[in-house]
């Protein structure tokens, strides 16, 4: 059991169905602006709402902000990697992530990738964080709709997607080739590199191509989040919204 928090993450969760929802607690005392949609959700669902004192919220979640509301789920599903290759047919852009530790970057770029369109996202098992709460809950419900597929080998399913028609490009800090030059002609599959240390060498020998993000500050390096969103909106862009 595992449990998510937050007005938008727990109303997208019994929306969806995609993650069963075994019970809902709502603060006592707390003013919720959408508690009645809440609790629509959660009735449609077939979920108990509980009212719990924020006492009894705040030792569930830790020092986090919970919203008020909070949700016990039964653990987080991961795609199949053929499920994200078959919704490239309609959304024929995916993004892959070498090794991203952070559970808030994670969630964020769950969210963008899901804002954009994406077929999906695919990640690693080993030396990376999965679906975790903090992921779910930084997601802002986006989770609930887009597949994350967890791979055991990377540069594997690099040549899956490959064989499936995506072009695999890969973002590389020190690439002479800006992202803003490539045509993004078809399916693309763009992989970023962990937090730190960028793409691993056999994910880069495996890229069909390695682009960068112009600088033009005194740091030398964006945040990953940061980096899937500013190369993601310009390939949507690219494929005209398709």
């Amino acid at each position: 059991m595992s449990i998510i928090f937050g007005v938008n993450p727990v109303l997208e969760a019994l929306k969806s169905g995609r993650r069963p929802v075994e019970r809902v607690a709502i603060g006592l005392g707390v003013r919720i602006a959408r508690f009645e949609e809440l609790r629509q959700a959660a009735k449609a669902a077939g979920v108990t709402v509980d009212r719990l004192p924020a006492a009894a919220l705040d030792r569930a979640v830790g020092a986090r902000s919970h919203q008020g509301v909070v949700a016990w789920v039964a653990a987080a599903k991961y795609a199949e990697l053929d499920a994200v290759v078959a919704r490239m047919a309609e959304r024929p852009l995916v993004v892959l992530l070498d090794g991203v530790e952070d559970p808030h970057n994670l969630g964020a770029i769950v969210r963008t990738a899901e804002c954009a369109g994406c077929a999906g996202v695919v990640i690693p098992e080993r030396n990376a964080v999965g679906l975790t709460e903090t992921v779910a809950k930084t997601s802002a419900g986006a989770l609930e709709h887009l597949p994350v597929a967890r791979v055991t080998n990377l540069v594997n399913a690099m040549e899956a997607l490959k064989e499936a028609g995506a072009w695999v490009v890969g973002l590389e800090a020190d690439a002479p080739k800006a992202y803003t030059n490539y045509d993004y002609a078809g399916p693309t599959a763009l992989v970023f590199g962990g937090e730190g240390r960028g793409l691993r060498r056999l994910v880069r020998e495996r890229c069909d191509v390695l682009l960068s993000i112009p600088l033009f500050g005194e740091i030398n390096s964006l945040n990953v989040s940061v980096s899937v969103g500013v190369v993601l909106f310009e390939a949507r862009r690219r494929l005209g919204g398709a």
